[in-house]
């Protein structure tokens, strides 16, 4: 069984205390390989390793166009097709992802992401000239955007390539350095992609990885005086608390966190489209992605042909062995995981939901943690099941008689991630989707992404944004320049209430 090390300061290294983990296959129950378990000691060294490549300008001094290049370098290793089986399967076994997903998916998407980063700040400009003014004297203004420094990332486990990248890719292309935090659950494919990193020649401690318990190296993370922002993926709990240590040397967060989102499909949807559109947005690796589409309204005329349809559907998701090409739907992350969504289950059924397909583990599989693709009917918006994240393959189906009604529904809640019209009326859709407050909006798809846009939260679904433009200015502090243009001493108007003539 393969033994991972961390990376620290350039070099991989085993924790402090010598302690390791196995990461479990959540298809099989059986260990994949080791991971360390690092300690307060070991985030502190990546921590002042990372400040001390920042503070060097090694790479914050580094021209933009160079320090893409080592990305783009980065991004060649990871589509190497060889490799991408390799880290695809590593996602599959870490994670639970089918293989077809990992690797037509997750791995060639977050190179995609990684690469468009670079680019796309390629073509941002550090001067941001500011309109011309002459009040109270003479004088020619800028904008300087410079990176904020070191940045601790803290990702999830339900997507650990992609989320990677995500916090890897823009915070480096910017300048700043970084002290990567995998989630426990599933540290390998970080500790991968740490091994391509030193393969590509960036200075020792721009890119800093270590794993083990978020209760100690999150909090040493958001608290450490070094640390300039922390960027977190995860749950709205976790948010909280990152907020709050991160609160106590007012660090710079983004926080892209929990959702409930909101399908809204219309009468003259294309049902056809809609049924399995709507439900891929929600059985999505199982389910266990934060902008699933998991409260589905649909119009009274319609209902009874969608639920019949959506019925259907959902009994043809092959449900099994996630190393099988033909499989569409793995496990979920872990026997407690499983827990939760069957716990959630019963609640849905307690309180007077009826569970129209699915509810259940899978006869078929007496191993691993998984649980049959379920949907809700007879609920109500207030339900249990229908106010909290899941985080698993289960789906509300709701009946709607107008427009203003089910955009009601969609805004009661306390998240607004994501969410989706299925409409032919493209313009009418269009504005069903201002209306709903969210910071994603699909109209006749969904969890479709562009490396272009900004991609985050309202409400109780986070703070800041990621990708795009918006999201790298995140990794940047913006400093205001004035240059008086020779102004005489005696027309200098502020001077003259501190020195008399």
């Amino acid at each position: 069984m393969e033994q991972y090390r961390m990376y620290i300061d350039g070099q991989f290294v085993d924790a402090e205390s010598g302690e390791t983990r196995a990461s479990m296959n959540p298809a099989t129950e059986e260990p994949v390989a080791l991971a360390p378990v690092g300690t307060r000691g070991d985030m502190k060294r990546a921590i002042e390793a990372a400040r001390r490549a920042f503070d060097s300008g090694v790479w914050s001094g580094m021209p933009v166009g160079e320090r893409a290049q080592l990305i783009y370098k980065l991004v060649e290793k990871i589509n190497d097709m060889d490799m991408t089986r390799k880290l695809g399967t590593i996602e599959t076994q870490d994670a639970g992802f089918t293989i077809s997903l990992s690797t037509g998916g997750e791995v060639p998407f977050t190179a995609y992401w990684m690469e468009k980063a670079a680019r796309t700040a390629e073509c941002l400009s550090s001067y941001e000239p500011l309109p011309w003014h002459d009040f109270p004297d003479v004088s020619w203004s800028f904008v300087n955007r410079e990176p904020i420094g070191v940045c601790g990332g803290i990702i999830p486990w339900n997507h650990p390539f992609m989320m990677a990248g995500w916090k890897l890719g823009p915070a480096l292309v910017m300048g700043c350095t970084v002290v990567l935090k995998p989630a426990s659950e599933t540290p390998l494919a970080a500790l991968e992609l740490a091994k391509l990193i030193d393969e590509c020649g960036f200075p020792p401690g721009v890119v800093n990885i270590v794993t083990g318990p978020g209760s100690s190296l999150g909090e040493e993370l958001c608290t450490h005086p070094f640390v300039d922002k922390v960027a977190l993926t995860g749950s709205t709990e976790v948010g909280r608390q990152v907020m709050k240590m991160a609160s106590s040397t007012l660090k710079k967060v983004t926080l892209e966190l929990g959702g409930k989102s909101a399908q809204i499909i219309m009468p003259d949807a294309d049902l056809e489209v809609a049924v399995e559109g709507s439900l891929s947005g929600v059985f999505y690796h199982t389910g266990q992605v934060c902008v699933s589409g998991t409260r589905i309204f649909v119009h009274e005329d319609i209902y009874d042909e969608y639920l019949e349809s959506a019925i259907a559907a959902t009994q043809t998701v092959r449900i099994g062995d996630p190393m099988d090409f033909e499989t569409t739907m793995g496990p979920l992350i872990s026997r407690g995981q499983q827990e939760t969504v069957l716990r959630y289950i019963e609640i849905g059924k307690k309180e007077g939901a009826t569970v129209a397909t699915g509810g259940k583990k899978p006869d078929h599989l007496k191993k691993g943690f998984f649980v049959e693709p379920t949907i809700f009917t007879n609920v109500h918006n207030g339900m249990t099941i229908a106010q909290e994240e899941i985080f698993g393959p289960v789906v509300c189906i709701i009946k709607f008689r107008t427009v203003d009604e089910a955009v009601a529904m969609a805004n009661d809640s306390i998240y607004g991630l994501g969410g989706a019209v299925w409409s032919r009326n493209i313009p009418e859709a269009i504005e069903i989707a201002k209306r709903v407050r969210t910071g994603t909006m699909w109209i006749n798809t969904y969890h479709q992404l562009s490396p272009m846009a900004p991609f985050g939260g309202y409400k109780q679904s986070g703070i800041g944004r990621e990708h795009g433009v918006q999201g790298l200015l995140e990794f940047t502090q913006a400093k205001h320049i004035l240059v008086d243009l020779g102004t005489p001493l005696a027309n200098r108007l502020l001077h003259t209430y501190v020195f008399s003539k």
